[in-house]
């Protein structure tokens, strides 16, 4: 019984991460984005909620372990070196990738690389 418990358990876990999507396109300032509607909005390193805004215009906001890993993974990428030395220069689009699954207009976020 307990091996048929845990087998199921590795199935149910390894279908969740089938269903993941893949979303790529600009990486936001979620905050900015939904006050500015027009504006670009390219985060920098004291960016804490964050957003994707998808080739076909959607923006798609990143759950809270989203806005986590896209921090981390901005930190991590040149983009977000240069923009911890220098917050104030000019803002420049930043591209990434995100896996997840969409949940409305929220993204449940599995992973996110940062070009």
């Amino acid at each position: 019984m307990r091996r048929f418990l845990t087998l199921n358990a590795a199935l149910l876990f390894m279908s969740a991460l089938a269903l993941a999507d893949t979303f790529s396109g600009s990486l936001l300032d979620n905050t900015c984005a939904q006050q500015q509607k027009a504006a670009t909005c390219a985060p920098n390193a004291s960016t804490t909620a964050f957003a994707i805004q998808t080739s076909d215009g959607k923006v798609l906001k990143l759950d809270s372990d989203g806005n986590r890993k896209a921090a981390d993974a901005l930190k991590q990428s040149n983009n977000g070196a240069d923009r911890a030395k220098d917050p104030s220069a000019a803002d420049t689009p930043v591209t990434a990738t995100v896996q997840g699954t969409l949940n409305g207009d929220e993204i449940k976020v599995d992973s996110v690389q940062v070009q």
